[in-house]
């Protein structure tokens, strides 16, 4: 039986969920709380709300990842600058190194993975990669609008 790109697919989300998962064991980051990180350093020092919407979770569930990074001295919430009700959160040192170690090693992953491919199907793996992503983020997109409109 021939395997499914989907299967594939799948097969790649697990490994780099394990890899991940492998990385961090005993520092108390979780998946969630490093992609808040990895949010963090690409969007800079930001409001709780921002980040809610750039993680896509509720303002409670962002609460609770910037309180668990803020003990674990990750971030730090400083006192926005113009509307008292709101604070800013961002990276503390020691996370923006980190965060940079992990930016590096992305990189070279990314390098690492291209070149299991010949030099002269790279350009349409990606551009195949990137068709995937966009179809599967409409695909996604388009249900959750199917799902709240049959909710209505």
């Amino acid at each position: 039986m021939e395997t499914l790109l989907l299967d594939r697919l799948l097969q790649i989300g697990d490994l780099f969920q394990r890899d991940m998962a492998r990385a961090f064991d005993g520092t108390g980051l979780t998946t969630a709380r490093v992609h808040l990180l990895w949010v963090l350093k690409h969007a800079g020092p930001s409001t709780q709300r921002d980040l809610a919407r750039l993680c896509d979770v509720t303002p409670r569930n962002i609460t609770g990842l910037v309180d668990g990074l803020e003990a674990s001295g990750h971030v730090r919430r400083t006192p926005h600058p113009s509307d008292r009700r709101s604070v800013i959160v961002e990276l503390t040192a020691s996370a923006a190194e980190t965060m940079a170690r992990m930016q590096r090693e992305h990189t070279e992953l990314n390098e690492t993975l291209l070149a299991a491919v010949a030099p002269e199907d790279r350009a349409a793996v990606e551009r195949g990669i990137a068709a995937i992503a966009t179809h599967l983020e409409t695909l996604v997109a388009d249900a959750a609008v199917a799902e709240d409109q049959a909710a209505s």
